[in-house]
Formats: structure tokens, sequence, C-alpha cells
């Protein structure tokens, strides 16, 4: 291993979830005292956001929205605990659902720290996730086909382009499920990461994708983080940053995995950011 890993860079993590996003577990307590004992400077939570569903809409993979004020109760009540020991700022990791992008700026506003832009699904996440169409619903974790990460790519740059997210998490995770990096998957990492550099929003490499990688190549699937999509990263400026993408507590004692990333990132030439703008370590 390098020397860059963690000699240069402080130990932080953005992109932390809680129980209350339903495939998560551990208290958000657990989570930070997991942070400190790792050495940790830095520990954002960033739940999967509820939406103010007009259908009335109960999802099954994040928090109810008469949670989000409870979230937002518990972090900053670690924070006072925790001053001057961990930085424990809050967000949110969202899609970018236009019916619900006024909602959320003005969430962030009032609220919020930041916002991580995971777009794991199309238009909504209501109805069948499997089925693709205009409808929006589909779940791009599952693409397969050339249509699905094309759309992929417009709808998390459309995304990138509401001003409203601070990076964008795993955004090779159109390769989940895909079978071969094709010409296709080569021009979507092209506009994807041609747009990051253009707006100037980071993208993560992720370290809980990591440890799915292995079972997807296995069964002859590309996985994320996808190696031809970060060579591709790296023929632009943009830049990095590493994510856990925690879900549970024990994911944050895997502080090996921060430094491989961090060297694969130094390989490669792409610049990772240390921290985000005005949410580091002393600021």
């Amino acid at each position: 291993m390098q020397d860059y890993g963690l000699n240069e860079h402080p130990l932080v993590n953005y992109h932390t979830h809680t129980w209350r996003c339903q495939h998560a577990s551990g208290t958000e307590a657990e989570y930070v005292r997991a942070a400190e004992a790792a050495g940790f400077r830095v520990l954002g939570f960033a739940d999967h956001t509820p939406w103010p569903y007009e259908s009335g809409f109960v999802s099954g993979m994040r928090m109810r929205l008469d949670q989000l004020d409870g979230y937002l109760a518990t972090v900053a009540g670690l924070r006072r605990e925790y001053a001057g020991r961990l930085r424990i700022p809050v967000g949110l990791e969202c899609e970018a659902f236009p019916q619900y992008m006024g909602w959320l700026r003005d969430l962030k506003a009032e609220k919020l720290d930041y916002l991580i832009l995971g777009n794991h699904y199309d238009l909504t996440d209501e109805g069948d996730h499997a089925a693709f169409s205009d409808a929006g619903g589909f779940y791009f974790g599952r693409s397969t086909q050339p249509e699905h990460i094309r759309r992929y790519a417009r709808r998390t740059i459309a995304g990138m382009e509401t001003g409203l997210f601070d990076y964008v998490a795993h955004p090779d995770l159109f390769c989940h499920t895909y079978r071969t990096f094709d010409a296709d998957c080569a021009a979507v990492s092209h506009d994807l990461c041609r747009a990051a550099e253009a707006l100037g929003i980071p993208l993560e490499y992720n370290l809980l994708g990591i440890q799915y990688h292995e079972r997807m190549q296995e069964a002859g699937l590309l996985g994320y983080p996808c190696r031809q999509f970060w060579e591709i990263a790296a023929q632009y400026r943009v830049k990095a940053i590493i994510g856990f993408d925690a879900h549970r507590a024990d994911h944050l004692r895997r502080t090996e995995l921060f430094a491989r990333g961090l060297d694969f990132m130094w390989s490669l030439g792409i610049e990772t950011l240390p921290c985000l703008p005005g949410l580091g370590p002393e600021d």
C-alpha cells in the first residue's frame, strides 16, 4: 500500500444510515461510538430521505416523514454530546424526484448541513421497481439494458444540475447488475464524469460496494465500484470523496477499505477531497 492513504487524509465519512431506513441496523449512538473508537474526525449522517408522497405511498427503504424530526433531534443531541471530540453534521441521501425538489430545497435551507445525490430510482420509487417505463419507479441498481443506464445518466445529471447536492453517491451504481462494460457503459460514464467536471460536483468511491463487488463478479456481473468507470473518471478533472455507506456500526471499523480507496484514487491521479467544504474537522 502506498503512503498516500490515511497519512494525508483525516478519517471522515458523510454517508451513514440509521435504523429508520428499514435496511440498516443499530442506533445513532452506536455508530458514533464506533467512529470515535476508529479515529474518525467527522461522521456525517445521511439517511435515505423521506418524501412527502402525494399518493400516500409508504416506502420500504427509507424513513417515514413523521420520523424526520426525531432523526434530526437525535443527531443534534449527539453533536452536543461529542462537541470537541467528533464533528457530526446531518444530511440526507436523496434522489432528485422533480415533484419534490422545492420541498427538498426548503428542507436543506432550514435544517440540513448537506445532501447526497443517491440516484437509486427513476422519477419515483412508487410502483413496480422492476418495470422500466415513462412512469418511473425503476430501480437503477437492476439495470441490464442500454436504455436503463442511459436513463440513469440523464436523471443523475439532472439531479446534479439542481445545485442542491454536495456530491454523488455511488455514481457507478448502474454497473451493479450489468453484464459487461460495453460501449454504452463507456458513453454513460463519459457523460456522468463530463457533467461532474463542468458542475464541480464530487463523485463518491463507495466502500460498501467493495463488499458486494466480488460476489457480483462471481455472478458474471460488473458490480461497483467499477474500475472501468473510474479509469474514465481519471480522464476528467473530477474530484472524488470516499464514502463508507455504513448500514451497521461495524462498517465504520473497516478503515482498511478507506485507505484502499484512497490508494486507488491516487493510482489513477484523481484528486480526493479530505472533507466536504465547510464540514471538515476544523471548520
